[in-house]
C-alpha cells in the first residue's frame, strides 16, 4: 500500500514532501503452512485451531489444511494445505441497501492431502458450498469458514470450491491503527482497499499474498452506475432489467489484497500511453477536473518506470480517484485508487512503482513489507530526480540529518505487526536503497533492480534473497549495510 494511509502511514502532506523537498510468476508455489503437531494448527500453540470443528481435528489425522498461512506476525491470515490457483468472483451489489449478492468460484491445488480446509471470510452469510460440484459441509468460527468435501482430496489434485453467500460487507476499522479498509460503502456504492487483510470482507479466499492467483469480476451494479475491478473490461457491459453487468478480466497472478470492486457514479477516460499500453482513468464527478491529469501522468508515468525498472509486468495501468475521504492511496493492480484526493504526480509515481514492487514481486511475509514500500518510496524520489524537483542524495541526506527522527529506533526490515506501515518503512526502507545505490555504484545498481523485478516477476520474495542478489551482482558483501539500514535499531553511521 502506499505511503498514505492516516494515522500511521506517511501522511500526504509529507508525501507531497518527498518529490518537493528541495523545491518546497511464476505463481505461487503453494500456501503450505509450516508443519505442526498433529491436531494443532501452525501458528497456535494448544488447544482447538480456529475455523476447524472438532470433529476435523479428531479424523483429519494430519489432513486438515491449517487456518493460517503460516506467517507468524499474522497467523490467522490466509490457509493451509492448498494453492489457489485462479478466483472466478460473481458479484452484485445494491448501494441503497448495502447488500452485496455473490457467488465465489475457486480454482486451487492440494498440497498436502485434505479432509478438510479454510477460507478467510469476515461477516456475510454462506448458503452453499459446493467442491468438484457435490455439495460439502461447512462452518464458521470468527473469520475462518471451514470447509468439508464430500470425499478426501489427495495431495496434488486440482479441485474447484462454489462458495454463495449473501450480506452487508462489514469493512475493517481501527485495526492497528489502520483506519477503515476492506469493503467500504459509499453514498453511490463502494470503495475497495483491502491491504493488509481486507478481501475477505468481500470474498472468500486465501487471503495472504503468499498466494497469487488470477481473477475474473463479474459485478452488477444499478444502471447509471460504474463497477471498477483490475485488469481489463472484457467486452461492453450488459444491461437489462435496470442493471448493468461489467465484466473485467486480471490474467496476471494477484494478491488478494490487491483486489477492488470499486462501484458508483464515475467520469471515464480511456486511451493509450505514448508506448502503446492501454490507460484507463476514472473520477468521481466531484473529482471531474482531475480526470485528464490521473489519465495523462498515469501514462507517462508507467513509460518511464518501464524504462527503470524493466518491463511493465501488466497488460493496462491507470488509476480511480473515489469520493471516499480514504486518506490514503492503494496500488490496486493496474488500477491504483486515491482515496477523496487529487494525487501530486509523486503519489502517482510511488502508487505506479507498486505495480513492480508489491504487485508484481509480492512479499512472502508481512515482516519484509520495506520490499514494497522502500522501494515504492525511492522511486518517489527517482521522480523528483528526473524531473529535476531535487536529487535523491539531497532527500537522502535531508532525512538523515534528522537525528532525533523516531523511524531510527524502529527498524524497517522487520516490521511490526501491529505498527506494520510505520514510515520508517518508507523513509528508512527508500535511506537503505540509497545507501545501497551509493555503495555499488548506479551502473549495478539500476541493473540489480531490473533483474530483481525479472527474477521475481508475477511471483514472491523476500529480503534475504534481495541481499544475495545485491551481493552476487555486486561483488561485494553487503550484509553490514544491510544490517545497520535495515535492521538495527539506530542511526547508522554516515555514508560517503
Amino acid at each position: 500500500m502506499s505511503a498514505h494511509r492516516i494515522p500511521t502511514r506517511v501522511p500526504l502532506t509529507l508525501a507531497a514532501a518527498l518529490v518537493g523537498a528541495t523545491t518546497a510468476c511464476a505463481a505461487s508455489e503453494g500456501a503450505v503452512a509450516p508443519t505442526a503437531p498433529a491436531g494443532q494448527s501452525a501458528g497456535q500453540s494448544t488447544g482447538q485451531s480456529a475455523g476447524q470443528s472438532a470433529g476435523a481435528l479428531a479424523t483429519g489425522e494430519g489432513t486438515t489444511g491449517a487456518p493460517g498461512i503460516g506467517d507468524p506476525d499474522f497467523p490467522l491470515d490466509g490457509n493451509g494445505g492448498y494453492d489457489v490457483q485462479h478466483y472466478g468472483l460473481k458479484l452484485s451489489y445494491d448501494p441503497a441497501t448495502k447488500q452485496l449478492a455473490g457467488s465465489a468460484a475457486i480454482q486451487a491445488k492440494a498440497v498436502q492431502d485434505l479432509t478438510s480446509f479454510d477460507l478467510d471470510l469476515h461477516g456475510l452469510t454462506v448458503s452453499r458450498v459446493t467442491v468438484g460440484g457435490a455439495a460439502a459441509g461447512f462452518g464458521r468460527q470468527g473469520d475462518e469458514l471451514t470447509i468439508t468435501p464430500a470425499a478426501r482430496i489427495s495431495k496434488g489434485d486440482r479441485f474447484d470450491v462454489t462458495v454463495d453467500y449473501a450480506g452487508v460487507p462489514e469493512p475493517v476499522r481501527d485495526y492497528a491503527d489502520l483506519g477503515t479498509y476492506g469493503f467500504v460503502a459509499t453514498s453511490d456504492g463502494s470503495f475497495v482497499t483491502c491491504e493488509p487483510n481486507g478481501a475477505k470482507t468481500w470474498f472468500p479466499s486465501n487471503d495472504h499474498p503468499a498466494d497469487k492467483a488470477t481473477f475474473d469480476f463479474t459485478l452488477t451494479v444499478p444502471q447509471g452506475l460504474t463497477a471498477i475491478a483490475n485488469g481489463e473490461l472484457d467486452g461492453t457491459p450488459r444491461t437489462s432489467g435496470g442493471k448493468t453487468t461489467y465484466v473485467w478480466r486480471e490474467k496476471h497472478p494477484m494478491v488478494t489484497y490487491l483486489a477492488t470492486m470499486t462501484t458508483g457514479k464515475f467520469e471515464v477516460r480511456t486511451g493509450r500511453s505514448a508506448q502503446g499500453l492501454p490507460v484507463y482513468a476514472a473520477v468521481d464527478p466531484a473529482f471531474h477536473g482531475s480526470l485528464d491529469h490521473l489519465y495523462t501522468e498515469s501514462a507517462q508515468i508507467t513509460d518511464y518506470w518501464s524504462t527503470v525498472f524493466g518491463p511493465y509486468p501488466f497488460s493496462s495501468t491507470g488509476g480511480v480517484i473515489d469520493d471516499f475521504a480514504a486518506g490514503y492511496a492503494l496500488e490496486n493492480q493496474t488500477k491504483p485508487i486515491y482515496g477523496g484526493f487529487s494525487p501530486e504526480d509523486g503519489i502517482i509515481a510511488h502508487e505506479l512503482a507498486h505495480q513492480w514492487f508489491g504487485d508484481s514481486v509480492s512479499l512472502t511475509r508481512w515482516k519484509d513489507v520495506w520490499l514494497n514500500e522502500g522501494f515504492a518510496t525511492y522511486a518517489e524520489w527517482l521522480w523528483s530526480e528526473h524531473t529535476g524537483k531535487g536529487t535523491a542524495d539531497a532527500l537522502f541526506q535531508r532525512y538523515y540529518a534528522n537525528a532525533a527522527d523516531p523511524m531510527w529506533s524502529y527498524p524497517p526490515g522487520a516490521a511490526r505487526p501491529a505498527d506494520l506501515f510505520n514510515g520508517s518503512v518508507y523513509t528508512r526502507g527508500a535511506m537503505a536503497l540509497h545507501a545501497l545505490r551509493k555503495d555499488i555504484g548506479d551502473a549495478t545498481f539500476f541493473s540489480l533492480i531490473k533483474k530483481w523485478t525479472a527474477a521475481h516477476r508475477y511471483g514472491n520474495a523476500t529480503t534475504a534473497e534481495f541481499v544475495a542478489l545485491a551481493e552476487r551482482m555486486s561483488g561485494k558483501s553487503l550484509g553490514g549495510l544491510f544490517d545497520a539500514w535495515l535492521f538495527q535499531p539506530k542511526r547508522p553511521a554516515a555514508t560517503t
